[in-house]
């Protein structure tokens, strides 16, 4: 059986993608969590990963003797090992605006990411509300998923970007997390989208289990001192 190595659910954006990939498809997998304890090279978590991965990151997806360490990679790898899932359009083209859609995702967006970084548990508004007035770069990320979700959402007319869900979507579910934390301001259409992927069933089980936690790690909060 697949091996998915992640993070804390609460924090763990990426160990997020291919966890909801999996269960919302219904792939069976072994989950095994890494508890965030620090990211120094002598902590917990770097022990326990530098022998499956080479960069002692997580997630890392295990298939018998391979190995497949980046989150991309990771959703290439099921979308070729379980072709009847489609987690990609069947359309060469669509298929194609997809991958470029995902990649984006992958290296960008970086102001969003770095001034609100995902935390399930927490409503953070206020912080929200002065990210907003301070940092451009979020204003502009914000409005490029606006613009982008927006266009796939009227082009394909589904309740998901591409009209079903795909790894598109999965990519984008931390996204979602983000803006719900800090309600930052989106159009109609967007927060309704939102919403549709908060539902998702594998969406909504991670939500639940990270709000299962109940594990405050205060390297992961530059916002709070404790939980509310």
């Amino acid at each position: 059986m697949l091996q998915l190595y992640i993070g804390n659910k609460n924090y763990s954006s990426w160990s997020m993608r291919p966890w909801v990939l999996l269960r919302q498809v219904g792939i069976p997998f072994e989950e095994v969590p890494v508890r965030f304890d620090s990211f120094d090279a002598n902590s917990q978590f770097k022990r326990q990963l530098k022998d499956v991965s080479p960069t002692a990151k997580v997630p890392v997806l295990v298939d018998g003797d391979l190995t497949v360490w980046d989150t991309l990679a990771i959703a290439e790898y099921l979308a070729e090992k379980f072709p009847d899932r489609q987690l990609w359009p069947q359309d060469a083209a669509t298929r194609a605006h997809a991958r470029s859609v995902v990649a984006e995702m992958h290296s960008g967006f970086g102001q969003l990411r770095s001034h609100c970084p995902m935390n399930i548990e927490a409503r953070l508004p206020h912080i929200g509300a002065l990210i907003w007035r301070d940092q451009p770069g979020v204003r502009a990320d914000v409005e490029r998923l606006g613009q982008m979700w927006s266009e796939l959402l009227a082009r394909h007319r589904g309740q998901m970007l591409y009209g079903e869900f795909s790894i598109a979507d999965a990519f984008f579910a931390p996204v979602c997390m983000r803006l719900v934390t800090y309600a930052l301001p989106v159009p109609a259409v967007v927060a309704a989208y939102v919403q549709r992927v908060q539902a998702l069933p594998g969406v909504a089980a991670w939500i639940e289990a990270a709000l299962a936690e109940q594990d405050f790690r205060d390297f992961e909060e530059p916002y709070r001192l404790a939980r509310d």
